[in-house]
């Protein structure tokens, strides 16, 4: 067990089959290097770790370097399979056992297998950087966030999770809204006939004679019949459609199982479980197959019983209809303009109740709205906290590094997200989209520009975004469908970090440096405090000797006690001044590696020397040549 219980470490590492089969390295808490000449699977056996913790790179930009690192392992574990043993910051110890093709199994120490899961870091957590990752995290801004998150892991996991809720959820509203949108703006229209019809039926109201009266008032009775009929039919279409729908139900329980489980698997060494599983679906399925036949049996109750009541209604109207045609006969005038009466009042009984769906809907609309502006708010407070955890990050790692290395957070100051969906919604607008798009990201925030779409704001485009005013059309014409607008209002400013070296009395922004420059930026925070193990192959690549000395070997030794270093290296200053706990050295015949030597920097003097400084006679020539 580990005398450092706060900080996760790697125990072991087993290989069974492939290039390295039967290799076993068992690591120190310190620091751990891997050494031996080119081709003898060193690499290969950090790649194995990586592989073994599902910690493979899992961004969209990193799918090549993810398919390099696959290869490499599917060609090299050859069918085989890896175990990694692992030892938790609260001193608990597991294996990780994986072989090509399968998901990560977590075991105790003595074999038995957990229900625990790698994934998201829940149990244990490790820094690993293949070979050239240390230059490319400077190279990418996205990288770079990334390393820095890594330093409050947790946390930052924790709120991407809650970010990803609330983004969910806004597209779930924005997939509520839209359509009803679409259903509102086409019941406005439709119902843009009904002032003219109620004016038509009002100038027939309003008809003088002595039985006027009487003769509004039965043709509003007729109207009153035709909604009632509306409703009696409404309700019996709906719980035949409700009865027909349920039906469908019935034994679908038990489909899904039928014909996926086979007597193979009910006699197989797991039968009694799969029989189990298949006794409970049955038990439930028969369960849920009872319910929805009392629900059938319910819903025919009610259609027999609302059925008796339409007739009784239907009977009431039939006589009602007798009286008020006769009505109609005793007055010419009225009959003659009954039937085209009677026409207007059905138009304006469907026209009425497309007006309540409509107010129905928009009252939903103003919910849905209200609600999508506190996930809104929900949004850019969990932005905000997130970026106050990324600030801390920052100062923590000036702290350390002052003033050889500089970080700065910018809030938002990643656009690529805003101007990517910009140029594509506006690719088609017959403008030069890219540049259009680029203007409109310097000038306006996305939700500022959202708002000024929304109110068609022509001036504003053209005087803030340099806009003429043809292309001010065409943008608000491609930005102004609610798709669009919803996407500006969610739409990720990604937090920026801003990594400078100092060069003399000035400071250089990372991307500005030659690739040693680069790699001197970015290694020195790896090598900060974490309780996370680190793995890094050729950590020295384009590095100066003189840095290595200096810097990180000084870092090495500071760190080593505090947190697990484990290094593929070609350079003997490395494992020798870093005073390696473990060094592993490696050896091939070109189909197959082995462990050729383990142990100290003593232990493995003669490897190092032979291996890493050219062998006994150029280390001694160059001692003598340098004089000292």
């Amino acid at each position: 067990m580990s005398t450092n219980a706060t900080s996760h470490r790697i125990r072991s590492i087993t290989v069974i089959g492939g290039f390295l089969d039967g290799a076993q390295f068992d690591l120190s808490d310190g620091l751990n290097c891997f050494i031996g000449a080119r081709g003898t699977g060193k690499t290969t056996a950090l790649e194995l770790v990586r592989f073994a913790l599902d910690a493979l790179p899992v961004r969209d930009a990193e799918v090549t370097e993810r398919r390099r690192i696959e290869s490499l392992v599917g060609r090299n574990l050859d069918g085989g399979q890896v175990h990694v043993g692992i030892e938790t910051k609260e001193g608990l110890g597991f294996v990780v056992s994986r072989a090509w093709g399968e998901e990560p199994l977590v075991l105790t120490r003595d074999g038995n297998a957990t229900d625990m899961t790698l994934k998201a870091g829940s149990i244990f957590r490790a820094d690993i950087f293949s070979q050239n990752e240390v230059e490319r995290i400077a190279n990418e801004t996205a990288s770079q966030l990334e390393l820095l998150d890594s330093f409050e892991a947790e946390t930052i996991a924790e709120m991407n999770g809650q970010l990803k809720q609330v983004r969910a959820s806004l597209e779930t509203n924005a997939a509520q809204i839209i359509p009803l949108e679409h259903q509102i703006a086409a019941m406005t229209e439709q119902l843009r006939s009904l002032p003219a019809v109620e004016a038509k039926l009002q100038a027939y109201a309003a008809s003088d004679g002595e039985n006027a009266d009487e003769i509004n008032r039965a043709h509003g009775h007729k109207a009153v019949r035709d909604r009632e009929q509306r409703i009696a039919s409404g309700v019996a279409e709906s719980l035949g459609e409700m009865r027909q729908k349920l039906s469908l139900f019935h034994g679908r329980l038990q489909e899904r199982i039928e014909g996926t489980v086979d007597q193979e698997m009910t006699e197989g060494p797991n039968g009694k479980t799969v029989q189990a599983i298949c006794r409970e679906i049955d038990s439930c399925g028969n369960d849920l197959d009872d319910l929805l036949q009392r629900a059938e049996a319910r819903i025919a109750t009610a259609e027999q019983s609302i059925g008796g009541l339409a007739h009784e209604l239907n009977l009431a109207h039939k006589g009602q209809e007798l009286a008020f045609r006769k009505l109609m006969a005793r007055h010419q005038e009225a009959q003659g303009q009954a039937a085209e009466r009677t026409r207007l009042e059905k138009a304006r009984n469907d026209l009425l109740a497309r007006r309540r769906k409509r107010d129905e809907l928009q009252h939903r609309l103003v919910s849905l709205k209200k609600e999508r502006q506190c996930q809104l708010q929900q949004l850019s407070e969990l932005q905000d906290r997130r970026f106050a955890v990324r600030k801390s990050v920052a100062e923590r790692i000036n702290n350390a590094l002052s003033p050889a290395i500089r970080v700065h957070m910018i809030q938002f100051g990643n656009p690529e997200l805003y101007q990517r969906l910009l140029e594509t919604a506006l690719r088609g607008a017959r403008i030069k989209h890219g540049i259009v798009a680029g203007k409109l990201v310097t000038a306006f925030w996305p939700s500022e520009l959202s708002k000024l779409v929304a109110q068609r704001d022509v001036e504003a485009l053209v005087d803030r975004a340099e806009l003429n005013s043809e292309q001010a059309e065409k943008v608000i014409t491609a930005l102004g469908t609610s798709e669009v607008l919803f996407g500006l209002e969610t739409v990720e400013l990604l937090d920026q970090p801003k990594i400078e070296l100092r060069d003399g009395n000035a400071y250089k922004d990372c991307a500005t440096l030659s690739t040693g420059q680069k790699c001197t930026a970015i290694l020195p925070i790896l090598l900060m405090d974490s309780d996370r193990p680190l793995l890094i192959d050729q950590p020295e690549d384009n590095l100066d000797n003189r840095f290595i000395f200096e810097a990180v070997v000084d870092s090495i030794r500071k760190i080593k006690p505090r947190r697990q270093l484990i290094f593929v290296t070609h350079n003997p200053n490395i494992p020798v001044l870093g005073d390696a706990e473990k060094v592993f050295v490696l050896d091939s015949n070109g189909s197959a590696a082995r462990k050729a030597n383990e142990g100290s920097v003593d232990r493995c003097k003669a490897d190092i020397v032979t291996l890493l400084e050219g062998g006994e006679e150029a280390f001694k020539r160059r001692k003598a040549r340098y004089a000292y």
